[in-house]
């Protein structure tokens, strides 16, 4: 089977987006929490109070996902890519209507620069997701 070189660059962006807030939420979530996503901007803190639990869950879901998008850049198979592209898919939807619908205070710019970072990383899913199905279906051959 051939992969379709973006393919794989999709996959690993998203491993690398996964992987930034899993290796800083789950070992550090209190500077997570003050400082993320960092450069001036804080937009964790401004959704609520902290809670240790729950960024540490969030760090470690979302560092599952970079092992499962670095596996699928290394290994693609149909199967793999699309679930789970598509998994991520459906986590990513809900998170993006949440920041869409909610500015937590923050400023036009921060709110802007999340929604469009928020949106770049679902619509990167889809279009896996679809891809996915396409990687062993032979030229000029339906999807499975």
């Amino acid at each position: 089977m051939r992969a379709i070189p973006w393919v794989r660059v999709g996959l690993l962006y998203q491993a690398l987006s996964a992987a930034l807030v899993g290796l800083w939420a789950l070992p550090a979530p209190m500077s997570f929490y003050d400082s993320f996503p960092g450069g001036g901007m804080n937009w964790a803190d401004a959704a609520g109070p902290y809670n240790e639990h729950y960024i540490r869950d969030v760090g470690a879901l979302y560092l599952g996902f970079a092992v499962l998008f670095v596996w699928a850049a290394a290994r693609p198979t149909a199967s793999l890519v699309t679930a789970v592209a598509t998994a991520w898919a459906v986590v990513q939807a809900p998170h993006l209507v949440y920041h869409l619908a909610n500015d937590d205070g923050l400023t036009r710019t921060e709110w802007l620069t999340q929604g469009a970072g928020l949106a770049v990383i679902f619509v990167v899913a889809v279009a896996l997701a679809v891809a996915g199905r396409r990687l062993s279906a032979p030229t000029g051959s339906a999807p499975r």
